[in-house]
């Protein structure tokens, strides 16, 4: 018979396998969203928040109810956030295998510089809109291909650190929505 804490641990592992699933599919659709060669400047800058932060949010709050409901309806902060935190450090290793690894590195080797190319020409399409001229236009560009150029600097100390502040704020993350779903009346018999 699993006790409380280890139903949690489960269901929020599988659910987690689930969520890293939906987010690498909806990261990988982006990519091709926003790298397609008809999008509007507006677009550009929507779909990233649709797909990778609406919906996940909105997938993570599902999954997290359904943990609850799963381990019985009643569980305390510590057990949400346990449940919560084990379900977003799943997917983010599933997205970090499925897209950043296997995606970026086999199937998209030129995913960056499609991204880039894509968000100059959104740039450049929108200050051509709005009437900019032309010297303006290739100024703006080249402060976007500096700002590319120092982004693509790779170290490990970088590396290091990126991950480490992912893991805080997942853990974050889960206290916010541990808080939000937990149950305020529920208090575990204590033993006499």
């Amino acid at each position: 018979m699993q006790t409380l804490d280890q139903k949690v641990k489960k269901y929020g592992f599988k659910n987690g396998l689930i969520l890293g699933m939906v987010i690498t599919l909806l990261n990988i659709l982006s990519f091709y969203f926003i790298t397609s060669s008809s999008i509007s400047p507006v677009l550009f800058i929507s779909a990233p928040i649709v797909f990778r932060a609406f919906i996940p949010m909105l997938t993570v709050l599902y999954l997290s109810f359904n943990i609850r409901k799963n381990v019985g309806g009643l569980w305390t902060f510590r057990q949400a956030t346990t449940g919560i935190f084990i379900m977003l450090m799943a997917a983010y290793l599933v997205n970090l295998a499925g897209k950043d690894l296997l995606f970026d590195k086999v199937i998209e080797p030129n995913g960056v510089q499609k991204i880039q190319s894509a968000a100059i020409n959104a740039k450049s399409s929108n200050m051509k809109d709005k009437g900019a001229g032309q010297d303006k236009i290739d100024a703006s560009i080249a402060d976007m291909k500096k700002d590319f150029t120092q982004a693509d600097n790779f170290s490990i100390g970088s590396f290091v650190m990126e991950n480490a502040f992912i893991v805080l704020f997942l853990f974050v993350f889960a206290l916010i929505f541990a808080s939000l779903i937990r149950n305020a009346e529920y208090v575990p018999a204590s033993k006499k």
